[in-house]
């Protein structure tokens, strides 16, 4: 059964998530900011230097939220980037950014869904997605879409959370995911499922060698992973 923002709510995953991240948008780079002390914009950077030698020319920044991923992978010196998501409340807060940054002629947003991508195949010289794949209703079909809308020997590089295995890294970190983020979710968002569905879905996500092989299964070799802050995040790597 998939892990669901709203429980009270009959609609599915997708939409559920497209209208959490609508709630939040306002708040979710303070909330991002506050919960990784800062963290999350060191793995940005580590992720989006793995591509250096790739030099991708067209990136596809998949599940891109407000655009940082984006916004960090102009540092490959591309001459186009597609920022995709599904809630356009979050993108708003995005093309605010990227127009600030006078970045708007080479990110532009798009609204499209990880199962139903609208380009043609062998398409994007990069993919990226910053702790995106863990909300995809059907993640094995989302990877399959990424896989398709690759140039052959092209890279998808994801960036999400995973569970973390060591002592006492494990238990600081399952409290502080379980009852610190819902809490600070509640007061800072108004909206505490948002920050209860992230615990939630990281426990559910298979993250590590189980994910690996979702990724093998849905086309992608060369498959690498490199676990960042104890376990608490992890990049993976796969080559069309």
């Amino acid at each position: 059964m998939a892990v669901t923002p709203y429980k009270n709510i009959s609609s599915g995953k997708k939409e559920q998530v497209e209208q959490m991240f609508d709630n939040i948008a306002p708040r979710y780079d303070f909330m991002n900011g506050l919960l990784s002390v800062g963290i999350h914009s060191r793995w940005r950077k580590k992720a989006i230097h793995l591509l250096r030698e790739k030099n991708p020319k067209l990136i596809l920044d998949l599940a891109t939220g407000t655009g940082d991923f984006a916004i960090e992978a102009i540092n490959l010196n591309p001459d186009k980037i597609i920022a995709a998501d599904i809630s356009e409340g979050m993108m708003k807060i995005g093309q605010e950014k990227v127009k600030k940054k006078n970045l708007s002629s080479i990110i532009s947003f798009q609204k499209a869904d990880s199962e139903n991508l609208p380009f043609e195949e062998n398409y994007f010289d990069a993919i990226t997605v910053g702790f995106g794949v863990r909300n995809f209703e059907n993640l094995l079909k989302g990877l399959q879409n990424m896989h398709r809308v690759l140039k052959p020997n092209a890279t998808a590089v994801i960036l999400e959370f995973s569970k973390v295995k060591t002592f006492p890294a494990k238990q600081l970190f399952g409290f502080y995911f379980n009852f610190i983020c819902p809490v600070l979710g509640k007061l800072f968002t108004k909206d505490k499922s948002a920050y209860t569905y992230l615990p939630d879905s990281v426990n559910a996500f298979p993250s590590g060698k189980e994910f690996e092989d979702v990724m093998r299964k849905a086309g992608f070799r060369e498959i690498k992973s490199k676990p960042l802050t104890f376990g608490v995040a992890t990049i993976y790597t796969g080559i069309k």
